[in-house]
Parts: structure tokens; C-alpha cells; sequence
């Protein structure tokens, strides 16, 4: 062999090796969780609840090249929160920014199905600067049909367990 086939061999073979490296580093997505992923997708749009009398307007974005359903839920009696939803291996995570100034992360166990309830669970929070601070501990979305959507979430408020259920409907 000449020096010139050896550097290009050698070159190959380096490159081979930093692929197959490169490749186990990525965290696969499951079939399960990517499907229900796509379910997410289908409530981008703008969704309206009233909510003990207060009107509440959600928009659903799909962000970060498909990656993210960012929630935008905007009470009209107080400042905007975000949930943003992602896939991570054989789970979805959401991770809610409250305005109480925390960040619950929640998870799904194996992935449902959207129309039956998607059910996230608490995994951590961080933000919390009291052990009084009002963290979500979970939320169950579920697709009632295409254009109503309900959104269970229970809470932790002063050791004391509580739940919000909203009725949305799509905005046309």
C-alpha cells in the first residue's frame, strides 16, 4: 500500500469510529412517545375556557424545528404561564413556569393516548422558595374530540392537595 491509501484508510476508519461514537451519545425516542408527541401537535391553534368566571385563552405552538409543544395559558386576571412538552426517550416531560415563580417537571410513566387522558406526573421542582410556594404536582389532558379539550391539574398548596379542571374549547 502506498502512504497515500494508508492516510485515506486511516482516515475512514476515524471517521467510521466517531459516527458509531457520536451515535451512541443520542438519546433514542420510542415509537410510543414520539406517537403521542404527534397527538400533542394536533392542539396547536388557540383554545378559551372560563374558569371560575375568568375567561382564559391557551395557545398551543409547535417550536424548536418540531421538537416542543410550548402552552401558553393566559388567565385574564393574571400574568401568562408556559408549559413546554418534549419527548425524552420512552417518556414526554412538561415543565410548567408558573406564576408563582417555580418550575414543576413532570413526566408521563408509559405514554397513553391523548383521547383517553395523558396523564404527567411530578418529577421535581425547582423555583420553590418556601415550603408554602403553590407547585403543580400533575396534569391529565385529554382530547375530548377535535375541537374540546380537558385539563385536570392537581397542586400542592400549604401540605394541602387540590385540583383545577378547565373545559376548553378550539377557537375558530
Amino acid at each position: 500500500m502506498t502512504k497515500r491509501t494508508t492516510k485515506s484508510l486511516t482516515l475512514v476508519c476515524v471517521l467510521l469510529a466517531a459516527v458509531g461514537v457520536s451515535g451512541q451519545n443520542q438519546p433514542q425516542n420510542s415509537g410510543k412517545s414520539s406517537a403521542v408527541f404527534k397527538q400533542l401537535t394536533s392542539l396547536v391553534g388557540e383554545w378559551e375556557a372560563i374558569q371560575e368566571g375568568v375567561p382564559v385563552k391557551e395557545t398551543y405552538t409547535l417550536t424548536a424545528n418540531g421538537s416542543v409543544v410550548m402552552s401558553e395559558t393566559k388567565p385574564a386576571d393574571s400574568q401568562p404561564m408556559i408549559t413546554m412538552f418534549t419527548v425524552d426517550g420512552e417518556h414526554l416531560i412538561a415543565t410548567h413556569y408558573c406564576v408563582a415563580g417555580n418550575q414543576p417537571q413532570m413526566v408521563t410513566g408509559a405514554p397513553g393516548d391523548l383521547n383517553k387522558g395523558l396523564t404527567f406526573s411530578l418529577e421535581r421542582v425547582t423555583g420553590m422558595k418556601t415550603p408554602d410556594d403553590w407547585p403543580n404536582t400533575g396534569v391529565t389532558l385529554t382530547l375530548d374530540d377535535k375541537d374540546h379539550m380537558t385539563q385536570r391539574w392537581t397542586h400542592l398548596y400549604k401540605g394541602k392537595t387540590g385540583t383545577t379542571i378547565f373545559h376548553y374549547t378550539r377557537k375558530k
